[in-house]
């Protein structure tokens, strides 16, 4: 029993031990298959690549071959090219080399005759030499002289006539600068005004407030007249309801303060709840809004003028001039327009332009609180524009801009110019303008008080007087002589600046018609 459980488990591990041998001969087979299979596809890899790479190499040879023969032609074009430039420069050298041995040719020419002309003149000269010197032997022995005394007599003569030549000529001269020197500053000013035309309102002591109603006055006034006390009180401004329909009037003499009730008074209008404390409050709210107003209207005239690093009180107070008026002229305005001739002539003169800006600018600046301190404009800018840390320079053109001390230096002379020009230009300011049309009608009557002056015209800011006449009763002589008597009774009857020009105007016309 044992002997045969023996037989079977050899039989059993023989069969395992044949299936293990006959597995691992099928599976060095497969193995062997698949390296012949791996063998026969690297190969055949192998080939195509190798056919790929030749095929790659002979299109490489072709675009290289095609590339050298386009280089090829290339080159031979541009050598080509080059063989004709130099060609042709070596005709253009030859021919200027033709060109050039001719005129040496010419030039050797020349030459031979200048050198025979030379000779020709030495000898000329020699002999005027001979003649000069027979002639002044000749001279002593008739005028009794030597040649030293005549030439000193000649001499003081010529000293003599050289002296009153000069001396006419310095007159001359003198005469023409100063000429020139008043026409170019007509130039320069006339420029400067004409590139800066400012315009300027007319500004009165009275604003008009329009109402919603006339009822609102009854609300405004308030019981037993207590809110209009109130608004007069807190703004310092009179107040005056009267016939006018739907308006009422505020009047001061301070436009600071007017421009505050007239805000304080639409605040009012507008809440519709007008009592004293509420008047109170409204004028607070307006005068906080006036502030920030002003600073502003500095910040903006600084940025127009083109004046840097103002301290904030001074910009504070150039846009309180917004609010201030001087014979009707807005003060920040005339500063503006000042700031901008200022420039101008600084720029033409070649003078320091900021130093002018600035100066021209700030100049007024004391009319900011002249209606609320004691003193005149002049020394109150002073006093604020050293507190703010001015320069000597600025303060010096700001304290001669009326006169009150002499001018040192040249940006302060161009302020007073400036100041003069801005405020009298015609139209600036109400007293200027009514002397500016009256004496404008004062020359053409007295222009139109000559027989024959049929029209007349006052132009250039009364600078240039056009007189159109009759030219059956005044002819071309008469003209000339209407001029003259126009210009001698202007002079004598009238008051004015600088020159006036008469101009006759006679115009004949003949007409005929053809048939």
């Amino acid at each position: 029993m044992e002997l045969n459980l023996l037989i079977y488990i050899v039989i059993a591990a023989l069969a395992i031990f044949g299936l293990a041998v006959a597995y691992l001969i099928i599976r060095r087979q497969v193995a062997e298959s698949k390296v012949k299979v791996a063998h026969e596809t690297a190969k055949h890899v192998l080939e195509e690549a190798k056919k790929e790479a030749e095929r790659v190499r002979k299109e490489a040879l072709l675009e290289a071959k095609d590339e050298s023969l386009k280089l090829r032609a290339n080159f031979d074009k541009e050598t080509k090219e080059r063989k004709a430039e130099l060609s042709a420069i070596e005709r253009r050298l030859d021919a200027r080399e033709d060109r050039l041995e001719g005129k040496e040719k010419e030039i050797e020419n020349q030459l031979k005759e200048v050198k025979s002309n030379q000779d020709e003149v030495l000898k000329m000269k020699e002999g005027l030499q001979k003649s000069r010197e027979q002639f002044i032997e000749a001279l002593e022995k008739v005028a009794s002289l030597s040649k030293e005394e005549a030439k000193r007599e000649l001499l003081a003569k010529l000293d003599k006539d050289l002296e009153k030549e000069a001396a006419e000529r310095i007159k001359r001269n003198e005469e023409k600068i100063k000429k020139e020197s008043d026409k170019k500053s007509r130039e320069i000013l006339a420029t400067a005004i004409q590139r800066c035309a400012g315009d300027h309102v007319v500004e009165t002591t009275t604003s008009v407030v329009e109402l919603p109603s006339d009822d609102m006055k009854g609300r405004i006034i308030g019981r037993e007249g207590r809110n209009i006390r109130s608004f007069e009180t807190a703004t310092g401004v009179d107040l005056i309801v009267d016939d006018t329909p739907e308006a009422v009037i505020l009047s001061s003499f301070n436009p600071l303060r007017r421009e505050i009730a007239r805000l304080t008074l639409g605040k009012l209008i507008a809440d519709g709840r007008i009592h004293p404390a509420r008047v109170e409050e409204m004028f607070n709210k307006a005068k906080a809004e006036v502030k920030a107003a002003m600073l502003e209207y500095g910040e903006q005239a600084a940025i127009e003028t083109g004046v840097q690093s103002l301290p904030p009180v001074l910009i504070q107070l150039l846009g309180r001039l917004h609010y201030r008026t001087s014979y009707g002229q807005n003060v920040l305005r005339h500063s503006v327009e000042m700031s901008h001739l200022a420039g101008m002539l600084a720029s033409e003169l070649g003078v320091n332009v900021n130093l002018a800006k600035r100066a021209a600018l700030l100049h007024d600046i004391g009319k900011a609180v002249d209606q609320e301190t004691e003193g005149t404009h002049v020394k109150l800018g002073i006093m604020l524009a050293q507190k703010a840390g001015e320069s000597a320079e600025v303060i010096h053109a700001m304290e001669a801009h009326h006169g009150d001390v002499n001018a040192t230096t040249v940006e302060a002379v161009i302020v007073q110019a400036c100041d003069a020009i801005s405020a009298a230009r015609p139209g600036a300011r109400r007293d200027t303008l009514e002397a500016y049309i009256k004496r404008l009608e004062k020359l053409e009557t007295v222009a139109k008080s000559f027989p024959g002056v049929e029209k007349c015209y006052a132009i250039q800011a009364g600078r240039e007087v056009r007189v159109i006449v009759e030219p059956q009763r005044v002819d071309d002589n008469s003209a000339i002589k209407l001029a003259h008597d126009i210009a001698q009774r202007i002079e004598a009857e009238l008051d004015y600046p600088g020159e006036v020009k008469v101009t006759v105007i006679r115009e004949t016309r003949a007409s005929g018609t053809a048939k």
